[in-house]
């Protein structure tokens, strides 16, 4: 079994930043791809980035390169999310997901067996 834990969330001002962390233990993390999704209110879970189990590959959702950047150290088994200019429509639930099977561009939630409870981010404009 996995365990993920976030933090890092908050209220943010548009344009400013937040960087998120995901602590995982039960497992060897560097055996795990990890990512992260938003859920906002009364919208669907979101993917939004991911990389494989070295760091090496990554996958963002399109609407989000460039402001958002994913990364892991397997040292701390953290990844975290650095989150840039950001805007109102940013506000969600943060959650940090884990799969050991993972292929590149896996952007569904069902392809990740591993989640966190979440971390709230909120951005006032």
């Amino acid at each position: 079994q996995v365990q993920l834990v976030e933090s890092g969330g908050g209220l943010e001002q548009a344009g400013g930043s937040l960087r998120l962390s995901c602590a995982a233990s039960g497992r060897t993390f560097s055996t795990l791809a990890m990512a992260w999704f938003r859920q906002a209110p009364g919208k669907e879970r979101e993917f939004v980035a991911a990389n494989n189990w070295s760091g090496g590959a990554t996958y963002y959702a399109d609407s989000l390169k460039g402001r958002f950047t994913i990364s892991r150290d397997n040292a701390k088994n953290t990844v975290y999310l650095q989150m840039n200019s950001l805007k109102p429509e940013d506000t969600a639930v943060y959650y940090c997901a884990a799969t050991s099977t993972w292929r590149l561009g896996a952007s569904g939630p069902d392809e990740y067996a591993y989640w966190g409870q979440g971390t709230q981010v909120t951005v006032s404009s």
